[in-house]
C-alpha cells in the first residue's frame, strides 16, 4: 500500500505505544517483564561499548537480497546517498510495524529522490524472505551472514539469560534468527551513507520498540518533511 493510500499513518511511537498497551492488558506478568527488562538493560548499557558515528566508513560490503540479486554497498552510493535500515528478524512484531510503515512514509520521498533504500537483518535468506512477501516491501531486504556488518559497526547485542530461555521455552533457535549458534541480533538502526560508504547520519535504537521516524530521516537527507505529507 503506498502512502497515498495511507494518508494518515500514525507515527511510528503512537504504533508502538498501541502494542504496549495491548501487552500490558493481555501478556502474563512474567513474560511482560521479561520483554521490559531486556529493552530496559539495553538502553542502560547503549553507548559503553564502540559504535558507528558520523564520517566513519563503512567496510566495503557485499550482501545477498531475499531474491537472490547481490547489493552492494559501492553501487548503492554510486550516485548519492542511501539509506539502510537495519532491523531484527521477520517475525519480530516490531520490525512487521516499521518496516511496512517506512514503505508507506519514507519509500515514496526515497524514490522520488533517487535515493536508496535497504533493509538489513543477519537472518538467513530463507526465513527473511517471509517479511518482503507479507508486506510487499519494494525495497532490497538482505542478510548480513553472521551479523559480519552489523558487528563492524558494533550495534548487535546479546539476549540476557531470561528472553533466551523464553525464546528456546517456544521453541525458537540462534539458528533460525542469525544462522549462528549465538542468540545475538542487531539493535535497531537507521544508517545514511554517502559517496564512499561515509557515514552521514547514525541513529540506533536499543529499545526495538521506539525506532526512528520518517520526518527524521528526511531530514537527515535534507529532504522537507512538508513536501511529504504522508511522512508525518
Amino acid at each position: 500500500m503506498s502512502s497515498d493510500q495511507n494518508p494518515a499513518a500514525p507515527s511510528l511511537r503512537a504504533r508502538f505505544r498501541e502494542v504496549e498497551d495491548e501487552r500490558r492488558r493481555t501478556w502474563p506478568p512474567q513474560a511482560l517483564a521479561i520483554n521490559i527488562n531486556q529493552r530496559t538493560t539495553l538502553v542502560a548499557e547503549h553507548g559503553r561499548t564502540p559504535h558507528v558515528h558520523i564520517g566513519d566508513v563503512l567496510p566495503a560490503t557485499t550482501l545477498t537480497a531475499t531474491d537472490g540479486t547481490q547489493v552492494s554497498l559501492d553501487d548503492l552510493v554510486a550516485d548519492g546517498p542511501a539509506v539502510l535500515v537495519f532491523f531484527r528478524f521477520a517475525g519480530c512484531p516490531a520490525c512487521n510495524i516499521a518496516l511496512p510503515h517506512y514503505r508507506d512514509t519514507l519509500w515514496p520521498a526515497l524514490r522520488a529522490a533517487h535515493i536508496s533504500l535497504v533493509a538489513i537483518s543477519p537472518q538467513p535468506a530463507v526465513l527473511l524472505g517471509d517479511i518482503a512477501t507479507r508486506h510487499d516491501l519494494p525495497f532490497p531486504v538482505v542478510t548480513d551472514p553472521a551479523l559480519s556488518l552489523s558487528r563492524a559497526l558494533g550495534i548487535t547485542y546479546v539476549y540476557d539469560d531470561a528472553s533466551r530461555e523464553a525464546a528456546q521455552a517456544k521453541g525458537g533457535t540462534s539458528q533460525a534468527l542469525n544462522g549462528t549458534d549465538g542468540w545475538e541480533l542487531p539493535k535497531p538502526a537507521i544508517i545514511v551513507i554517502g559517496p564512499g560508504r561515509v557515514v552521514r547520519f547514525v541513529d540506533i535504537s536499543p529499545d526495538w520498540m521506539d525506532r526512528t521516524e520518517t520526518p527524521v530521516i528526511l531530514k537527515a537527507l535534507g529532504i522537507p518533511a512538508k513536501a511529504h505529507p504522508h511522512a508525518a
